[in-house]
Parts: structure tokens; sequence; C-alpha cells
């Protein structure tokens, strides 16, 4: 690129955003809460993490198919910032990568204010798109007793429900994901939406 030249439109939006980390990742080729770690998975465009039992182009979670087993699946990849775990941590709760159901576990990056139709480029190949916030479910309480309110609640001043169980994304490029991968950030251009459930 020429000194002075304005920079394509991706490269600016990146720029402010980058910086996070991989650093575990996950997949289960069966229904469970949690997913085993593994050294590496492979995401599929336009279906999600190779042999995860929530792969596919519509809707694998059970609670969705009972509704409609033809809509899209908004849910092929679920990410969760590692942050959270050292919060409830500070409550009493032990929760280490994979427990919450997570494919991708992250450090450094802000996930739950990234907009609808965030880019996330993950290590040197994969692209997901951010379709919105995991919802989570009394799930979490059979996983330990009393863990689900510390990670859906309601906002002090407006009463909005406030979901920080990570989001969820499509494939658009599929690759590798390993960890250690960095993850940049692509903002969509505006106006932002911010992330509501799916």
């Amino acid at each position: 690129m020429v000194i002075g030249e304005t920079p394509p439109a991706p490269a600016r939006r990146m720029g402010a955003m980058m910086g996070g980390t991989v650093t575990a990742v996950s997949s289960n080729g069966e229904y469970a809460f949690t997913k085993p770690n593994r050294p590496g998975i492979t995401l599929l465009a336009g279906l999600g993490v190779e042999g995860d039992v929530h792969a596919g182009v519509t809707v694998k979670h059970r609670s969705r198919m009972a509704q409609d087993p033809t809509r899209p699946n908004l849910r092929q990849v679920h990410l969760i910032h590692e942050e959270l775990f050292e919060e409830v941590a500070e409550k009493g709760f032990t929760v280490r990568p994979g427990d919450l159901g997570e494919n991708i576990t992250t450090r450094g990056l802000d996930l739950l204010t990234l907009p609808t139709g965030t880019l996330l480029h993950i290590g040197a190949e994969a692209v997901v798109e951010v379709t919105g916030l995991r919802n989570p479910c009394l799930q979490i309480d059979a996983f330990q007793d009393g863990l689900l309110k510390h990670v859906v609640g309601r906002d002090e001043k407006t009463g909005a429900v406030v979901r920080r169980a990570g989001i969820m994304a499509v494939v658009t490029i599929g690759g590798p994901v390993r960890p250690g991968d960095t993850v940049a950030v692509e903002l969509p251009d505006g106006p932002h939406r911010p992330l509501d459930r799916v």
C-alpha cells in the first residue's frame, strides 16, 4: 500500500480491536452440556465445527429443533471469554474451558459488546460472523447449582436482561482453529445493532 493511501475498509475496521487470543477449543459429537477440549478443531463454512453435534445448516439445539427444525442454524459456533471464568471463581464456582459447552474460549476480547454481524478472523484462515448472544438455560444450574444467576441477570438501571454466557456465530470461511491463534475483529458497517439472544 502506498504511504498516504487510505487502507481498505476491513483493515480500518479491524485496527482498533485486534489482540484477542484463542485459549482453548472444544467439541463433542454427542449431545452433552460440556464439550471436551481438543488440540484443534476445524471450522466448516456454513456448517460449524467439524464433528460437533451442533454443526449443520439448520438448527441442531434440541429445544429449537422441537420448535421448528427447518430454521437456519445461527448457533454453529459458541464462543466464551475466559475472563468470565475468573469472575465466577470469585463467587466460588470452578468453570474451565468447554464446561459451558463453548467451542472456542477466548481471552483479551470483549465478545459481549460486539455488534451483530461482526466478523472474527481466527487463526490464519477461519472467519465467523457473530449472530447473537447465547441464551443461558437451567442446564447451567444443573452443572453447578447457583451458577445461572451469575451468567444471566438484569441491568440495575434499565431492568433489561443481561446475558453473559458467550456469543454465537456462523462460519463464513472454514479453517483450523487451535489454542494460541489470534482473533481479529472486523466490525460491520454502521449503524451497529447490539447483540440479542439467538
